[in-house]
């Protein structure tokens, strides 16, 4: 499955169809179920992402085949290790961007209900735009600084290629619920990030993926205010 791309279709293959083979053998390599609903919500974001790319520059990655492969593959690697540890409540994904993660979950997990943020008003502006044609009530977007929202608590905090794990537990820590867990989504595990956590945070969990149609390394590293003894 690494090996395989959209650019390894046959001239009389449908680009539709050989990209909704490659989506769905990407589910099945997870362990999702690749039912059709899902493969077309995930197929209309990534006409939306392809679109509002050529104008508002949501992503440096601009061959569609490279969004399915680096963005949306890499996104839906997190929903099982995540859906097993919490299905449900509040999450926040710091830095969105073009909502990523926070698209994916949203689709995903449609009883998590999921908080986009980013410093950038028209990444923000795409994230409702998707959240409203992909009929996503769970899914909402605020264009703001983490540090500055003002917002319930959530249950999850995530970020992908935002910060460094100490940035990104001093930005947000004020909204992480008391039994919350941070989900930073990293390449390579980041051991001199891990060290330089204060003392008041653990990293209880890091977690390698395996990212098909993806030849790099991912990893994710679960953290939790640590528990007095």
């Amino acid at each position: 499955m690494s090996g395989q791309s959209l650019s390894g279709a046959g001239p009389a293959d449908a680009p539709g169809a050989v990209e909704a083979s490659v989506l769905s053998a990407v589910f099945t390599s997870l362990g999702l179920v690749a039912d059709p609903a899902r493969l077309q919500a995930l197929t209309a974001y990534l006409d939306l992402l392809q679109r509002w790319n050529a104008t508002y520059n949501l992503t440096a990655v601009r061959d569609r085949s490279a969004m399915l492969s680096q963005h949306l593959a890499d996104c839906l690697a997190v929903i099982v290790p995540l859906g097993r540890a919490r299905a449900q409540g509040r999450l926040l994904d710091v830095g969105s961007g073009g909502g990523l993660p926070g698209v994916v979950i949203a689709a995903l997990l449609p009883e998590m209900a999921v908080t986009c943020v980013d410093a950038v008003a028209k990444k923000a502006a795409f994230v409702r735009q998707v959240a409203g044609a992909l009929q996503l009530p769970n899914l909402q977007a605020v264009h703001a600084r983490a540090e500055d929202l003002r917002l319930p608590a959530f249950d999850v905090i995530t970020s992908r290629a935002f910060a460094t794990l100490d940035l990104l537990v001093r930005l947000t820590e004020k909204h992480l619920a008391a039994d919350g867990v941070w989900l930073a989504m990293k390449g390579r595990v980041p051991a001199e990030e891990i060290a330089a956590l204060p003392p008041a945070i653990e990293v209880f969990h890091v977690e390698q993926l395996q990212v098909p149609t993806l030849d790099a390394q991912r990893c994710l590293v679960w953290m939790r205010r640590r528990q007095s003894v």
